[in-house]
């Protein structure tokens, strides 16, 4: 039996399309390998949203050469799209893959020229994981003025609904009892379908799927995040009470130069708005440190706002110049590497204490937890989620993966773990 060694980099959108080419390939007779080497065919699914992510994307390529002497290399993803040249360049690539063609890999990885790409791909189950990302629209029309993202994934499109609910369907009756909703865009969805429908349309329909526990939402723009969807999100006892809206400044001046569709006034009435009607939810967001031109009295804005919101996690970047952006011609006043190293260092300081602060409203609570495994650290320790995402660490003998646990009281030592890791 011919082997496939999967090498996946990037977002839950390259995650999902990973294991869509893995069942691709388990479909066309393969076995998968996973911590050996001498594969009969690599796939490396790239990431070019940060020139770190260029960096490791081309550091699988070479290390899947290296292990994997004899295979037949695949490059795919978003690195594919706008530096097809520089894969060329490295000696012992195969065959490139752009994203529209991702549904043919395993056709073309055994040397068929033209395979017609299949669109709405779908999947069955997601190794590794006891949380399910499905993928419902792929592609994004908001062209901020740092991100490359539209150029190599293409305008907004959007799953059908039944096809949306056959493959929940589909992952449950295989076991799993959560399902992450994913997408570049995910807010866009249905906005390019006949009728048009909206996320709250495919929140309702899983509602109804029996051995469905929990449905969470990746990542969601401000602008789409309407009073309908925080109306069905509050009414739900499924949808998890965990948003994730990034911010990435909280500057007016710095958010109209990054072409983001609302201003700090607006989304600090937005946070409130869902703090009022969701009790207890958790807002994580992302934060992008060192905009050009963004000086000391912009950036402590963004250090006020995440304050002011009190988010459980943030995901801070320093800004990454990305070739065919608007802010890579355009706004050359770039902010010093030590500054930026500096503006990270205090704002991650200041997210963790909203973690804490955030963590500790929860001690002395029963929570229900869905356990994703053992803790690396300790086998008699299980580690899992709970809705609003706070990591809970849990003592047992017992086998709890995958099941969904009623907490005791939650203790200030398991708080502090969480906010330890």
């Amino acid at each position: 039996m011919k082997t496939i060694k999967l090498y996946t980099l990037g977002c839950k959108v390259n995650q999902y399309d990973t294991q869509a080419i893995r069942e691709q390939f388990f479909s066309s007779g393969f076995k998968e390998i996973c911590n050996g080497k001498g594969a009969d065919v690599c796939v490396i699914n790239t990431c070019t949203v940060t020139h770190r992510a260029d960096s490791d994307s081309i550091g699988a390529i070479r290390r899947a050469i290296r292990d994997n002497p004899k295979a037949k290399i695949i490059v795919t993803g978003c690195l594919t799209e706008l530096d097809g040249d520089k894969i060329k360049e490295i000696k012992g690539v195969n065959l490139i893959v752009k994203n529209n063609d991702k549904g043919s890999i395993a056709e073309r990885s055994c040397g068929k020229r033209h395979c017609e790409p299949r669109r709405g791909e779908a999947i069955s189950f997601f190794k590794g994981h006891t949380r399910a990302f499905l993928k419902i629209q792929d592609g994004c029309d908001n062209f901020c003025s740092y991100c490359k993202v539209p150029l190599v994934r293409g305008c907004s499109r959007s799953k059908k609904l039944e096809d949306v609910v056959s493959e929940a369907r589909r992952l449950i009756n295989n076991g799993f009892k959560e399902i992450v909703l994913t997408g570049i865009c995910l807010g866009a969805y249905g906005k390019d379908l006949k009728p048009k429908i909206s996320l709250v349309d495919v929140l309702e329909k899983l509602e109804d799927i029996e051995g469905l526990l929990r449905i969470r939402l990746s990542s969601i723009e401000a602008g789409d995040v309407s009073r309908g969807l925080i109306e069905q999100i509050a009414k739900s006892k499924k949808i998890c009470r965990h948003l994730h809206i990034p911010i990435q400044s909280g500057d007016d001046k710095i958010l109209r130069l990054m072409n983001r569709k609302y201003s700090r006034a607006g989304y600090t009435k937005l946070i409130a708005k869902i703090k009022e009607m969701i009790p207890q939810v958790a807002i994580t967001t992302d934060v992008l440190v060192g905009f050009p031109g963004e000086n000391e009295r912009n950036f402590q804005n963004t250090v006020k706002l995440v304050k002011r919101i009190q988010p459980l996690k943030v995901h801070i970047f320093p800004y990454s110049k990305r070739e065919g952006t608007l802010a890579a011609w355009k706004f050359k006043k770039e902010v010093p590497a030590a500054e930026i190293k500096n503006r990270l260092a205090h704002l991650r300081g200041v997210q963790e204490v909203c973690a804490r602060e955030y963590k500790s409203k929860f001690l002395g609570k029963k929570m229900s937890v869905l356990i994703e495994g053992r803790a690396k650290f300790d086998p008699l320790l299980w580690e899992g989620y709970t809705d609003n995402y706070i990591r809970v660490l849990i003592k047992s003998k017992k086998d709890l993966k995958n099941k969904l646990f009623l907490t005791k009281p939650l203790t200030r030592a398991i708080v502090k773990k969480i906010t330890l890791n």
